[in-house]
């Protein structure tokens, strides 16, 4: 989860966020042994290539993916044109761009799950949209074609597969478009016409035909409809609206739940792990068994009677000058022993010049497997290598201490031809033809010294300011590519009897964690300190005072400056600047300012920056969000934000909170001045709930909190002695996860009142209009007059999962809808109950609130006020 260092108050809190480094051969870091390598000579003999189309990271058919990467050993990859930013989080808090990057790392690790490679657009996932016409507009339509015919161009793949339909019947807007644009590029693609900007790179590609697989709802069979699913999976289970279209009779039906022996597994089996992956989306499912088909329909190009690769050579007679090079393939294939895997050495060495001469005539089928046999020759020989640094994080100007190991667990004659580092300056590690003896390891260590102009290692999609919903990506060789470039890559070159391969490895750290694994992570380069704030917005109530504390961490030794806040006119900063002296790498210094806002409402930007002494300035935090189930990787966030003066009062003084589904709320609301409390399983089920003035619970917490639906009539009680209890969302679907979630959410409140299922009911539009229908409610009144002002500015969307019938007793403060739909009332309940106040609230304060939108601020002090207020 992420753990966000904190500055609040007297603990310190940090943030992490793990990320990984990339294989082009994600088809096999899964297999190990006897499997891999007859995966790998299978593969060699294979030239048929796929490329699925999708919207977010978890839209893809998991089931088709591993029957054609695992099974039919089809060079298949996954095109997501978002990494899924605007989606929720099981997990923990990461919104927005670093919910992308954590998507981006289950997304990767779900690839190496199931075989596929994985590619991105420059979209950004704004979050739920009703309709492709609102989509493509924050897109913009030849934007995102651009990116999706560059990468057909780059990976030319033979078929193309749709997740969607390009209909309403998919539900989220964005998988509608999807599906038009992927139908779109499959032309564009092949037209010189289009983005001939890109020719200078590659060559117009037209596909053989494009394929959408079918959708099949849950229960009817199919991979669609359930755990290997993917878009089916995706619109069943998560809410995303997604519909049942009218049987459609498919061209052609996939075995996905067809049995592998040297796996061991279905490609079902494998289809689920590979979901499960998706861990912040809760797509951990349980292992399923037994036969299962996928229909595709055909969508466009040359019809398919009996698979989708009709009238597609898959060999090597398809690369001009390959049929030799196909014959030797077969033959090592045929040749291969599970107990001298490397007899099948000599006839690999002997087809790998003819692929690397193929290479010259711009082959790119002779390049893809020009990798593959390397590895391949890896595998039979037993042959591994690694880059491995003492540290994963270099400030620029540092000296990374690197141990180059290779070891040949093989009897081969084999040589140690040269290693050649790139990156930090080309590098030649002076090895030239060093034997390699049977299972001995061989080393040398270098040293190599960051440039003291290298900038950190932040994310290329995050290298710029976003221009609208879109990554401003300037390098067009990164557009499609998933994770970031390593910082050093180091190629290994080998010989055996005169005769070469290479294996490039990316420099790595490596450590174990005694309680939880062996981990690797990236190498990074990071600024010499970080300058960490509480939060990216402020918002503070006039005729107030705010002290917000900074952290200061040196990431080397004898970081010394000065740590000034630069705050917007009319705002008075107490003291302007303040010393820190940090000796130690890791060390930290807590700065507080007092910040005085301007009597007039209004909200302006602010920097904090620390000023070394060598005259050097560091305006950057460095973040790192930790999850066992990815590896780790380092997100740079600049030291600046928005400062908001608001007119604000709220009644309520200590509040407690239930966290559910990790969140930033309760920082949020520290900000309006009150102490906040997150409360345990100790003090809900016997605490003092009287001593707040209100209790909060968080996202979709009655559905993952034991403790919290176990307390529910403790809470009641509290209410009607006169506490007050403001619910946040909860979503319908949940209440499958158990009986005892099922009969909680039958007494959310102290009255009946019922979720909407789905999508139907929900504000997509961030600035749909809303209307106030009882103004003289206490939660439109007090403290803060609520007016149609307090509505402005907010971010995304208006709400989610609203209740849909609920009893008379409730008022209904508030109706609101998007464009050309019917009117909602269920984004906010709110009743008196004995002497304390209920709220139930769908409107989306977690996302509002973090946002620094001051109207939401007014209004969420209402309803933690609204005990209080009617007392």
């Amino acid at each position: 989860m992420t753990l966000r260092e904190k500055v609040c108050g007297a603990f310190v809190c940090v943030i992490a966020l793990m990320g990984g480094i990339y294989s082009l051969r994600g088809a096999d870091q899964e297999l190990a042994g006897t499997p891999a390598i007859r995966f790998a000579l299978d593969k060699l003999t294979t030239l048929g290539s796929v490329l699925m189309i999708g919207a977010h990271p978890d839209d893809e058919n998991t089931g088709v993916i591993s029957y054609l990467a695992r099974g039919r050993k089809i060079r298949i990859g996954y095109l997501s044109l978002t990494r899924g930013e605007g989606g929720q989080n099981l997990l923990g808090n990461e919104q927005g761009e670093y919910l992308g990057a954590l998507r981006t790392q289950e997304s990767l690790a779900a690839r190496k799950v199931d075989g596929a490679s994985l590619y991105f657009t420059r979209a950004i996932d704004f979050g739920f949209t009703k309709t492709a016409t609102e989509t493509l507009a924050k897109w913009g339509h030849d934007r995102i074609l651009s990116d999706i015919v560059w990468v057909i161009r780059q990976q030319q793949p033979d078929v193309i597969l749709l997740c969607f339909s390009g209909t309403p019947a998919d539900g989220h807007g964005q998988h509608q478009v999807s599906a038009l644009l992927g139908r779109e590029a499959f032309d564009a693609a092949a037209d010189p016409a289009k983005f001939p900007e890109q020719l200078k790179w590659v060559k117009p590609w037209q596909a053989k035909r494009v394929m959408q697989a079918l959708f099949v709802p849950p229960g009817a069979g199919g991979a669609s409809g359930g755990a290997t699913g993917g878009s089916g999976a995706r619109g069943a289970s998560a809410g995303t609206g997604r519909t049942a279209a009218p049987a459609e009779q498919a061209s052609v039906n996939l075995p996905v739940g067809d049995y592998d022996a040297v796996l061991g597994k279905s490609y079902r089996e494998i289809a689920v792990a590979s979901r499960s992956q998706h861990k912040s989306q809760a797509m951990v499912q349980l292992t399923s068994f037994g036969a299962q088909t996928t229909g595709l329909a055909l969508r466009g190009g040359a019809p398919a009677k009996n698979d989708l690769m009709d009238g597609i050579d898959t060999t090597w007679n398809r690369v001009p000058g390959g049929a030799r090079v196909g014959d030797l393939l077969a033959r090592a294939e045929r040749e291969f022993s599970d107990l001298h895997p490397e007899k099948t050495v000599s006839a690999l060495l002997e087809a790998r010049p003819l692929i690397a001469a193929l290479t010259k005539s711009g082959q790119a089928w002779a390049e893809w497997k020009l990798e593959e046999i390397d590895h391949a020759i890896a595998l039979c020989a037993g042959v591994r290598a690694e880059a491995q640094a003492n540290s994963f994080a270099y400030v620029p100007g540092a000296t990374a201490e690197i141990r180059l190991t290779a070891i040949n667990r093989s009897q081969l004659p084999m040589t140690l031809s040269g290693i050649h580092v790139n990156g930090w300056g080309d590098a030649d590690a002076g090895v030239k033809d060093h034997p390699l003896a049977y299972n001995k390891e061989d080393t040398v260590n270098l040293k190599l010294t960051v440039p003291k102009d290298r900038p950190a290692s932040q994310p290329f999609w995050l290298r710029n300011a976003p221009k609208g919903d879109t990554y401003d990506i300037q390098d067009q060789s990164l557009i499609g590519r998933p994770d970031t470039v390593p910082e050093v890559t180091v190629r290994f070159d080998f010989s055996v009897d005169g005769r070469p391969f290479s294996i490039t490895e990316p420099l790595h750290y490596r450590y174990a964690d005694p309680a939880r694994d062996e981990f690797v992570r990236p190498v990074v380069v990071e600024p010499p300190v970080s300058v960490l704030l509480p939060s990216r917005n402020f918002v503070v109530a006039t005729g107030t005072v705010r002290e917000i504390s900074v952290l200061v961490r040196a990431m080397a030794t004898n970081q010394k400056g000065d740590l000034a806040f630069e705050a917007p006119a009319g705002w008075k900063v107490e003291p302007a600047s303040a010393s820190f002296d940090l000796r130690e790498a890791g060390a930290t210094q807590e700065v507080k300012f007092r910040v005085t806002p301007p009597q007039t409402p209004g909200a302006g930007d602010f920097t904090v920056v620390a000023k070394l002494q060598d005259g050097s300035q560091v305006d950057t935090a460095v973040n790192v969000i930790d999850y066992a189930h990815i590896p780790a990787q380092t997100i740079f966030e600049a030291s600046r934000g928005r400062m908001a003066a608001v007119q604000m009062r709220v009644l309520a003084k200590r509040i407690g909170y239930v966290m559910g589904s990790d969140d930033k709320m309760p920082d949020a609301i520290r900000q309006m001045g009150c102490q906040v409390d997150l409360l345990d399983q100790k003090t809900l089920s016997s605490g003092d709930l009287n001593v707040y003035d209100a209790i909060v619970t968080g996202l979709r917490a009655y559905a993952v909190r034991d403790d919290l639906r176990a307390a529910q009539k403790r809470l009641l009680e509290y209410v009607s002695q006169g506490g007050t209890l403001v619910a946040q969302y909860n979503r319908l679907d949940d209440r499958r996860i158990s009986p005892s979630v099922a009969d909680a959410f039958d007494h959310l409140g102290p009255y009946p009142f019922e979720l909407s299922q789905g999508n139907t009911e929900r504000v997509t539009e961030e600035d749909a209009p809303v209307r106030i229908l009882e103004p003289s409610s206490v939660i439109v009144r007090t403290p803060n007059v609520i007016t149609a002002s307090d509505f402005e500015g907010w971010v995304q969307e208006r709400g989610i999962y609203f209740a849909d019938k609920w009893d008379m007793k409730y008022q209904t403060p508030f109706e609101t809808h998007d464009t050309g739909e019917k009117e909602l009332r269920g984004a906010l309940l709110y009743v008196r109950y004995g002497k304390g106040a209920y709220v139930y609230t769908s409107f989306s304060w977690f996302r509002e609130l973090p946002a620094g939108v001051p109207g939401a601020f007014r209004m969420f002090a209402n309803l933690i006020s609204a005990g209080k207020a009617a007392q």
